[in-house]
């Protein structure tokens, strides 16, 4: 694993980043904070993960580097948010899913600059949140967000437009 951390970044030292075995590179930028009890897991993939300037992941906060994260600049992330650019294969029943690998690629996840992410959402491979944005809390997100939108919910809908 290769990880670059800005030096006016601050990481908790209750935060736990684990180590990669596949090179995946995590950055995290210029003032941005990961609070405690963030968990960074290499899993289901090779991709990376970038965290830009002023980003803020609160406690309980989980990522897996899956297919790729990148984190625009600006980003508020409430507590308990997880980001998953990966989903487990299952189709074949006569086969464990466990041994089954994972599915192709959706693109990763991408969160563009200056949005603000409520408490316990999940990002699901594929999802892409575009600038200004704001995510109500509790929402699973999967599909493209156009910017400056704001939803809510499972399944996720429009609840307004930041004007």
């Amino acid at each position: 694993m290769t990880l670059e951390i800005d030096p006016t970044a601050r990481i908790s030292k209750l935060a736990d980043i684990e180590d990669s075995v596949r090179g995946t590179l995590i950055r995290i930028g210029a003032g941005s904070i990961v609070d405690s009890f963030v968990k960074f897991k290499p899993a289901g993939g090779s991709g990376n993960v970038e965290i830009g300037d002023n980003v803020t992941l609160n406690s309980g906060c989980v990522i897996y580097t899956g297919n790729g994260l990148r984190i625009g600049n600006n980003v508020a992330i409430a507590a308990n948010c997880t980001f998953a650019p990966v989903n487990h294969a299952f189709e074949d029943r006569n086969r464990l899913i466990v041994e089954q690998g994972f599915q192709p690629s959706r693109g990763g996840i991408t969160i563009g600059d200056d949005v603000w992410i409520g408490a316990n959402c999940v990002f699901l491979d594929g999802a892409v949140v575009n600038t200004g944005c704001v995510i109500g809390a509790g929402s699973v997100v999967k599909g493209t967000i156009p910017a400056y939108t704001i939803v809510a919910g499972n399944p996720l809908r429009r609840i307004g437009i930041r004007k």
